[in-house]
């Protein structure tokens, strides 16, 4: 068979269309409200022991219960007063940051690799790896998501790869049915049959046609996904699953201030506000990048 014939190039160069997808995520205001708050949020979580003002760990009983600044009977350095056990909220709120982003980047990442890769097997290369892939994500999607991770989690025992693990196990067939159903509606268009008609093989036409085209769904996806971890890991925490209980988490926070929200709101308030806008920004982002990034959105 004739050796395939190399096209010439009618795209743009490299980078013009680096520059342009650039240009397109700046001009998208979720990208950038969403990820400056995320990045801050990263920033703070890497240098937390730096930017805290307090020991997260350090108990005070003389200093329980003290309100936020411009409170009545507010204490100089703490900010978001202290709970129950005289522990700086600001500074807890801080390091929790650490335990949720850890846990929503690598458990997204993984969840995104695994359900790629399947999602891409079964969509495009379709018979019995398709019917089994497809018949596997069916079997555990009947199973509750929250469940199943207190499930696991019992199993497996306590602590962050624990954790990370049942995510990874119950999430990555939201992206293997997404991108197999992606793969599928791409494997119809005219330049797939271009490819196939210039002799290139199957392989070749996933990773250099398809694959590019469902990343922007992919990205968005991942984004989400990391909204997603944050709230199970939120969940863990606050039924004594995650961490240990005095490892700064907001979710255990939130159980604690759960007990004294009656006589300070704050201990309660702090970590859910924190959880709150950081599931939201997830989302934010999630949504600005695929409609910056896919060319058919930003029509």
């Amino acid at each position: 068979m004739a050796e395939p014939v190399a096209l010439l190039p009618v795209d743009p160069p490299v980078h013009r269309r680096f520059r342009g997808r650039i240009a397109a995520l700046l001009a998208e205001p979720r990208v950038l409200w969403a990820g400056g708050f995320l990045l801050v949020l990263l920033i703070l979580a890497v240098f937390a022991p730096w930017i805290a003002p307090k020991n997260p760990l350090e108990q005070d009983l003389m200093l329980s219960t003290l309100p936020p600044a411009d409170n009545a009977g507010a204490e100089p350095g703490y900010y978001l007063g202290t709970d129950d056990l005289g522990r700086d909220v600001l500074s807890r709120v801080i390091y929790g940051s650490r335990v949720a982003l850890t846990v929503a980047i690598v458990a997204a990442s993984l969840a995104a690799l695994i359900g790629t890769v399947l999602g891409l097997i079964a969509g495009w290369y379709g018979g019995w790896a398709d019917r089994i892939i497809s018949r596997l994500v069916d079997i555990w999607m009947a199973f509750p998501p929250v469940l199943l991770s207190i499930l696991l989690v019992a199993v497996l025992g306590a602590g962050l790869p624990s954790v990370i693990a049942a995510i990874v196990i119950i999430d990555w067939t939201r992206f293997c049915r997404v991108v197999r159903a992606e793969t599928i509606a791409q494997g119809a268009m005219d330049y797939v049959t271009a490819a196939r008609t210039l002799g290139f093989s199957r392989f070749q036409i996933l990773k250099n046609e398809i694959l590019p085209n469902v990343a922007p769904v992919l990205i968005a996806l991942i984004s989400l996904e990391m909204g997603i971890a944050v709230i199970v890991e939120a969940i863990l925490s606050f039924v004594g699953l995650s961490l240990s209980s005095d490892t700064p988490t907001w979710g255990g926070m939130i159980a604690q201030g759960r007990q004294t929200i009656h006589h300070s709101w704050w201990v309660l308030a702090a970590p859910l506000t924190m959880l709150f806008a950081t599931v939201l920004a997830f989302n934010q982002l999630g949504n600005g990048l695929r409609r910056a990034l896919d060319p058919v959105m930003r029509r």
